[in-house]
Parts: structure tokens; sequence; C-alpha cells
């Protein structure tokens, strides 16, 4: 393949992948299902006042608008800037200023050695190429800065569910990694290497409990999740297909179900540059 083929083969990835995201209503799943983990991860990052903090595939600012909370000076960045208009009307009504930027974990528009803290909290995991986006995201901490991520992990309730959906989706690009991958403790030794130190990730969990039926969670999912809505529109012209997905999605959603909601381990992750 050419120069020229790969880069419009890359363009239409990233322009299907920004569309993906901008479908449904990623804001409401980020403040529903999972408030708490951008302070989470704003805290285990040690983020305070007068640092500059990026966050990576930031959505509608779930970690990057309690950094600003602290004083930070914070950047939010994402590929799909359809999701800044929540960001902007949350941070408004917590009277939090940040700058909303366009950017792509892959490539992303900052000089070496910018930012005091970098943070992705369930973002960057999805871009597609994941060395690339460790790369990146070690290339504009500053030297002694921190890195901090909060990663779904494989056999958790979202890796579960990307198993379960998996076989009713379109084939993943060339070079890409399953998502959850990140959430694996020697994948992301690997990925960033001898590049940081303190590398320290831990196991922890998150509840669900937004719904408690497992048919009315599975249409939350349709209705408002981009990885969810894209499997059942690629499927869309193939009704019987549409019926095994959604039997085969409810029957993982019972079974994962404790009666009360779901609860869905994460990784999570906090490493500084040398």
């Amino acid at each position: 393949m050419t120069t020229t083929d790969t880069t419009t083969t890359d363009r239409a990835l990233k322009a299907k992948h920004r569309a993906l995201w901008a479908a449904g209503d990623y804001p409401a799943v980020a403040s529903e299902l999972i408030p708490e983990l951008g302070p989470e991860l704003v805290t285990a990052a040690g983020v305070r006042a007068g640092q500059r903090v990026l966050d990576v595939a930031a959505g509608s600012g779930n970690a990057a608008i309690p950094a600003a909370a602290t004083g930070a000076d914070v950047t939010a960045s994402d590929l799909t800037p359809e999701l800044f208009a929540a960001g902007r009307r949350i941070a408004a009504e917590r009277g939090v200023d940040l700058t909303w930027t366009e950017a792509d974990a892959e490539a992303l528009p900052f000089p070496d050695d910018t930012f005091d803290v970098v943070l992705s909290c369930v973002g960057a995991m999805f871009a597609p190429r994941h060395q690339t986006v460790a790369d990146e995201l070690a290339r504009v901490t500053h030297p002694g800065g921190t890195i901090g991520m909060i990663n779904w992990t494989p056999h958790g309730f979202i890796g579960n569910l990307f198993a379960t959906i998996g076989p009713y989706a379109p084939p993943p690009p060339p070079g890409a990694t399953p998502p959850p991958r990140w959430g694996d403790e020697e994948h992301v030794r690997a990925l960033f290497g001898d590049r940081v130190t303190a590398l320290e990730m831990r196991r922890q969990t998150v509840r669900m409990d937004h719904q408690t039926d497992p048919t009315e969670f599975r249409e939350y999912w349709k209705r408002n999740y981009g990885p969810t809505i894209a499997v059942y529109k690629f499927n869309a012209d193939r009704p019987e297909r549409v019926t095994e997905l959604d039997s085969d999605f409810l029957r993982f959603l019972t079974a994962s179900s404790d009666g009360a909601g779901w609860v869905a381990e994460y990784l999570l992750v906090t490493a500084r540059k040398r």
C-alpha cells in the first residue's frame, strides 16, 4: 500500500472512530454509570493547583473537570469534539475553566515534555494502536511528570461485554489491538518500557446500578454507548443476527448481574516519566 493509500485509510478510520463515539449519549454513560472514576484518577495522579494537565480522550471531561477543580491548568483533548458541548456545560455548572482541544490520542498536537500530568480515563485505551498511544502519552509528559490511566480489564464487565458483542462486530482495522488489553498489567508494562519509573497498577471496581433489570440495561447500552450502537447498526439488515445478538447480550447481562447492578473491574495505572 502506498503512503497516499495509507493516509486515506487512516483518515477514514479516524472518521469512523469519531462517528462511533459521537453516536448515542456517551456523556450520559460517563455521568450515570462511572462518575467516580474521573475524580479517582485525579486523586491517584496527585493533580494539584498550578500544574499543566492533559486529559487524553477526555470525552465530556470525566477526569478533566475534577482536575480543573483543583486549580490545575487543564486541557481536555478528544478525537470526537461533539462530546465537548456536554463537557462545557458541566464545567460551567461546576464553575471551572479548562481548554477543549480536538486531538487524536495517536498524534497529539502538543510539543514534547509539555505537561506535568497526563491522564486518560477509559479513553485512550480505545485508540487502535496501543504502542503509538503509549509513545504519545510519554512524549508529551514532562520528565518527572505523572502519567495516570484508568482502563477496563480484559476479564471484567466491560471486557466481557466486548467479548459478547465481538462476534457480531465488523473486523477490526489492521494492526488494531483490542481495547481491554490496556487493562492487562504486563501489556501496560511492555508499552511504557523503561521510559517510566514508579509504575504502579492496581485493580479496582466500580458499581453500575443505574439500572437493575438486565433487559432494561441492555437497551441502555444499545441507546447510549457508541460501540454497542455500531455493532447493532452493522447487523441492522440481518434481523436474525440482531435477534441472536439481543439474546447473547441479555444472557451475558443476566449472568453477570448480582441482582442490584453490575460490578466493573478496571486497572488504575500511575507512573512517573524518567
